[in-house]
């Protein structure tokens, strides 16, 4: 479409949203409601309480995510964030289309009401529903190779052949960004854990971004940090709320190899780098290796120090395929939403695109 469409790229953990045509999205805030009394209607009952976006400090219980490993989970919570992400952007484009992304697992009822809230609800002009891994392809500028896109509450696997996905090749993992958080909060609070404490959140996200990393190799790595005198450094202390600094155990720091040995935390697998064996696999013999030619990957998690490194070298020694490239765009982290905004300009997509009229339409047929 010729003009400026507004992007909402709804994840488990963070909504994304934006203008199409710029390098980034202009807002990105946690995927996060909360229920607080009413003055009104003081209480604890659905009928009897507001929402609104973010945490409340007041009410640090009361919050909830309205997606869930991808699902979504509370339709109210969805409107609220897609009602303020429209109302700020409409500020200044009133009449722009809007476009959508949808996870693989949506359901067709979740296609169906997402067109409801935005038509009935909403109000917008035109909608688009991009998948999200197309959108991660088209962010690299690619039509094939495989991509793998790990956010806060999914870790998914796609093949690609000339833009078009091998159906057999898709691949989702029930473990990602949130299992980390868990894994660092149950380390670092053992006593005191609680999951509501939005101090000991604070403290769990900074200590996960900016202290963890992914060994090349696990064994050797605890082997070096056990030979290390003892002593606490800069590099592997964290502050709790109270003040008091906390050494980090290796595995703490090393906390990100759950995506590489699932089984090493007791979470499912398989890991990333053998999804995406199994994927390519998939494909027929001779697009094997055009498909691995080219590794996309996407989301926070593909950000960890090592993390690029350890993919390459554990597909390398499966495959022996010395051709294969990792595409690691620095702002992968907002792959899907880059590829709308790449999309949202293409005139092959025009006929993906639904009107209001056409919804209308619909509707009295």
């Amino acid at each position: 479409m010729a003009e400026q469409a507004i992007i909402i790229d709804h994840g488990s953990g963070f909504l994304k949203s934006g203008l199409s045509g710029w390098n980034e999205p202009q807002m990105v805030f946690p995927s996060v409601v909360n229920y607080i009394p009413c003055q009104e209607n003081p209480g604890p009952s659905s009928a009897r309480r507001k929402v609104v976006l973010g945490f409340d400090f007041n009410h640090p219980k009361s919050f909830s995510y309205p997606i869930e490993r991808g699902h979504i989970v509370n339709w109210e919570g969805v409107e609220q964030l897609w009602s303020f992400v429209l109302d700020k952007h409409r500020e200044k484009h009133q009449d722009a289309p809007v476009i959508v992304t949808q996870n693989p697992l949506w359901e067709p009822a979740d296609r169906h009401h997402t067109l409801e809230v935005m038509f009935e609800l909403l109000d917008v002009p035109s909608l688009l529903l991009a998948n999200q891994m197309e959108m991660s392809l088209y962010s690299s500028g690619l039509m094939t190779g495989v991509v793998l896109d790990s956010g806060y509450g999914l870790t998914r696997v796609q093949s690609f052949h000339q833009g078009c996905p091998f159906a057999a090749s898709g691949k989702t993992l029930k473990f990602a960004g949130q299992d980390l958080i868990a894994y660092l909060f149950k380390g670092l609070f053992t006593e005191d854990y609680n999951s509501c404490n939005l101090f000991q959140l604070e403290t769990v996200t900074n200590t996960q971004t900016s202290k963890c990393y992914v060994p090349q190799n696990l064994a050797e790595e605890l082997n070096l940090r056990q030979s290390m005198p003892s002593g606490i450094s800069e590099s592997n202390v964290c502050l709790l709320p109270n003040g008091r600094p906390v050494e980090l155990t290796p595995m703490q720091l090393m906390a990100p190899e759950m995506f590489f040995s699932p089984q090493l935390f007791d979470l499912p697998g398989p890991s990333f780098s053998k999804a995406i064996i199994e994927s390519v696999k998939t494909c027929e013999d001779s697009l094997q290796q055009p498909v691995l030619s080219h590794v996309v990957t996407c989301g926070g998690n593909t950000l960890y120090p090592g993390f690029i490194q350890r993919l390459y070298r554990e597909l390398l020694e499966h495959f022996l395929f010395p051709k294969t490239t990792m595409w690691e765009n620095v702002n992968r982290n907002f792959s899907v939403w880059l590829g709308a905004s790449v999309v949202a300009h293409l005139s092959s997509y025009k006929s993906e695109w639904i009107t209001r009229e056409e919804y209308d339409e619909a509707i009295r047929s």
